[in-house]
């Protein structure tokens, strides 16, 4: 049997599926988006847990076709019909960019956070970690249990580790530890079982017509951010950032620019409702 995912909703209005990352869950993305979201009225905030994922079991999930499809039947039982807009952070970008397509005359926004784009670890551009801000007598004195928790730090100053070790405390170690790794580790794996079957770049096809907002960490060690220009080629209505200090779990301190880039996108989606662009 499959489970029905476990959803998250605040406020009412327009739905607003929001979509976490891989072994993360809704919490994570409530974090950093309802800050922005609680200062917009009219938007009924969706935070799902995919499966495997937050308080949603993994129920003999095989691949991402099948989280995928896990997903189709949750908005078509929630949504029924109606238009909503969309929003994924790294894996969930990419699930979300399956759902645009496939909900392309329903989804009236997408936004988009250090999207993966490359499934296949070997075929992503990345480049090697160097800090923007070094300080290397801050650095040695983390204990090895802050080193592993923390991992490359980008900007090495006293408030950004604290903000960082504030995040990872508060949302990310949570879900990870109630992640279920012995179903979604072999997936992530395996680089055929952990990417859908089907292409999510054909030009051919039509283009997303809706507001897009693609946010990208100019550090990102985990997907990069060149693989993602050609985005740029396929969402016309495209908004494409690379914050400078973004990182893959951005925003730490660009959280002022952040939240600019996403009440942007959420006006500019207003304004394409009204006018009925599609």
């Amino acid at each position: 049997m499959e489970s029905v995912l476990s959803a998250h909703e605040i406020g009412e209005g327009l739905p607003v599926l929001i979509i976490h990352g891989w072994e993360m869950n809704g919490k994570v993305e409530e974090l950093d988006f309802e800050p922005i979201f609680k200062k917009s009225s009219g938007l009924r905030r969706i935070y799902v847990d995919l499966p495997g994922m937050g308080t949603t079991p993994s129920n003999g999930i095989n691949d991402l076709d099948d989280i995928y499809r896990r997903l189709v039947q949750f908005i078509d039982s929630r949504l029924a019909g109606s238009r909503f807009l969309l929003i994924g952070s790294s894996c969930g970008a990419y699930l979300a960019r399956a759902v645009a397509q496939k909900y392309i005359e329903q989804v009236d926004g997408l936004l988009l956070r250090v999207p993966l784009i490359e499934p296949k670890n070997s075929m992503r551009d990345l480049d090697p970690f160097k800090p923007v801000v070094a300080n290397e007598q801050l650095m040695s004195n983390f204990s090895a249990e802050d080193k592993k928790l923390l991992g490359n730090v980008l900007v090495q100053t006293p408030a950004y580790v604290e903000k960082i070790k504030e995040k990872y405390e508060a949302v990310y170690a949570p879900a990870e530890k109630a992640a279920d790794n012995k179903v979604l580790d072999p997936i992530r794996a395996d680089s055929d079982r952990y990417q859908l079957s089907f292409s999510l770049d054909d030009k051919s096809a039509k283009k997303f017509p809706a507001p897009t907002l693609i946010v990208c960490g100019r550090h990102d060690e985990t997907v990069g951010y060149r693989d993602s220009l050609r985005l740029l080629e396929l969402y016309p209505r495209s908004t494409y950032v690379v914050l400078d200090r973004g990182t893959h779990s951005l925003p730490i301190d660009e959280t002022g620019v952040f939240e600019a880039l996403v009440r942007d996108w959420i006006s500019r989606v207003g304004e394409w409702r009204v006018r009925g662009d599609r």
